[in-house]
């Protein structure tokens, strides 16, 4: 007997001592009865804390809520063990995946008196698992689109043959015809082959051999510049906002191509927003480290994202949004060839595409760009005495063609859809010489931000105009006007009164 009372002694002491395991028992109603080093380790509670309380502690509220703990139980009773892995929860309230083993105990009598209760924390296992099949699925993602893209670009190419017979056909019968009707039927024929044409670039671009003419350029001046034609893509009822960081670095990348591919994504999620909502641009520098984005080295990369409040897209949509022709879009209202081309520009300039999404959460589409090292970062390219404009207006049409007239003027021109825009632009932006807005805008009008112009930049000068008459827009005796409508020339001979 004594020799028995000395193994069991041994036996106690040895699971007590185990620290890799929470080895413990239950009374047969689930309360706690003994407690070892190892449940002690990774459970965090002492002895005294958790004896006499029931084992559903240490399950998630929601398991609770669902009677798991008492199924376990019931399991080990009726088939003599239960194992399962699953979330539990620590003394602090963080979790664990662990990996559970309950035993009945009977008595000589064969009578239940209890369980003996196993438990391992396996997170580790199962988070190197999980990097594993997403390692394993990009790498069958990044096959696919290798694939895909092989196929496209030999078919494209192809088709650009064809297509060089097709126009110069073309091109030489129009030099022929004379037939009015026949002359319209080739104008549609010319129509189509050019939207052929846009294709054939636009299915060379995602396989990656669309030729590029990348160069340095600042891609917040890039967005900036382009934002005219970014407002004029979307509809009144959406509201559009343009975010660009200052005095970021210069990116090496295809100008034409890099306002294509914003362009597409501007009209993705216009078209996610047909009830209105919000389309947000931010342009920002990060430090990426080594695979935070796709395959991306670390290092310092410029993101350009497309933020809409939109309806957001699955999982398994996100997963085929890049492919050629793949579209969510109703039958005629798109190629599927939008993301493809951003997703083939990002790829040829050395960057990645990511996209976040959930349904009914909206949609966020960044592109990366690596920065280009402080000794290849291009020269000022206005340092040769070209003045820069910014140019306000909350109406896309007209701020184009102001836009306009003041390139043909010599200006480097900047633009700005309101008031507060302007401001950022402004802030971010060195040297710009004169401010020309409109008057008349929501928000902030043009008195108010001329105020703020002179009172922040008061070298600067300004400009104001206005279909009203002065005495209806505001206190102008501070700036100069400009009435609408006005020509090139009544501009110049502003400018030139201004500048004496």
């Amino acid at each position: 007997m004594s020799e028995f009372l000395d193994e069991a002694e041994q036996l106690r002491h040895f699971i007590s001592s185990v620290a890799d395991y929470a080895i413990y028992m239950l009374s047969p109603t689930g309360h706690v009865v003994s407690w070892n080093l190892g449940a002690q380790r990774f459970k965090g509670y002492e002895p005294h804390e958790i004896i006499g309380k029931h084992f559903s502690n240490f399950y998630t509220p929601e398991e609770r809520a669902q009677g798991v703990p008492e199924r376990a139980l019931q399991q080990a009773r009726t088939t003599g063990k239960f194992e399962a892995e699953g979330w539990r929860v620590r003394k602090d309230g963080s979790r664990f995946w662990a990996s559970v083993v309950i035993d009945p105990i009977r008595n000589a009598k064969g009578e239940y008196i209890g369980f003996t209760k196993i438990t391992r924390d396996i997170t580790e296992r199962k988070q190197a698992a999980e990097q594993l099949e997403k390692t394993r699925e990009a790498l069958f993602q990044s096959q696919k689109l290798e694939a895909i893209g092989k196929l496209t670009g030999g078919v494209a190419h192809d088709f650009n043959n064809l297509l060089n017979v097709l126009t110069n056909g073309l091109s030489m019968l129009r030099q022929q015809i004379r037939d009015p009707d026949a002359l319209r039927l080739l104008e549609s024929m010319d129509k189509a082959t050019s939207r052929a044409t846009t294709l054939t670039q636009q299915l060379l671009s995602f396989a990656r051999q669309q030729p590029l003419r990348p160069e340095p350029r600042d891609v917040g001046r890039l967005v900036t510049a382009f934002e005219t034609v970014l407002r004029r893509a979307n509809r009144s009822a959406v509201h559009f906002e343009v975010h660009v960081a200052p005095r970021m670095p210069a990116i090496m990348v295809d100008a034409t191509q890099f306002e294509t591919a914003l362009l597409n994504l501007v009209v993705n999620a216009r078209d996610a927003t047909p009830d209105g909502g919000r389309i947000t641009i931010t342009v920002q520098s990060h430090e990426l480290a080594a695979g935070e984005v796709g395959k991306l080295p670390a290092g310092r990369y410029i993101e350009v994202s497309v933020t809409d409040s939109g309806a957001g897209m699955p999982p398994d949509v996100i997963a085929r949004a890049i492919e050629p022709f793949f579209t969510t879009k109703p039958r005629g209202k798109g190629t599927g060839l939008g993301l493809s081309q951003v997703y083939g520009l990002t790829q040829q300039s050395g960057g990645d595409l990511r996209i976040v999404s959930n349904v009914g959460e909206g949609s966020t589409v960044s592109m990366f760009f690596p920065a280009l090292p402080a000794e290849q970062q291009p020269v000022d390219t206005h340092s040769d005495g070209t003045e820069k404009v910014l140019v306000v207006d909350d109406q896309p049409e007209v701020l184009a063609m102001v836009a306009e007239i003041f390139r043909n003027l010599g200006f480097d021109v900047l633009t700005a859809g309101d008031g507060r825009s302007a401001l950022n632009v402004l802030t971010r932006e060195g040297n710009v010489k004169l401010l020309f807005s409109d008057i008349v805008m929501p928000g902030m009008t043009g008195v108010e931000l001329a105020a703020q112009v002179k009172d922040r930049f008061p070298a600067m000068k300004v400009l104001l105009a206005s279909g009203y008459p002065p005495p209806e827009v505001g206190d102008l005796r501070n700036f100069d006007f400009l009435s609408k409508p006005f020509s090139m020339a009544d501009v110049a001979r502003k400018l030139r009164a201004l500048a004496r």
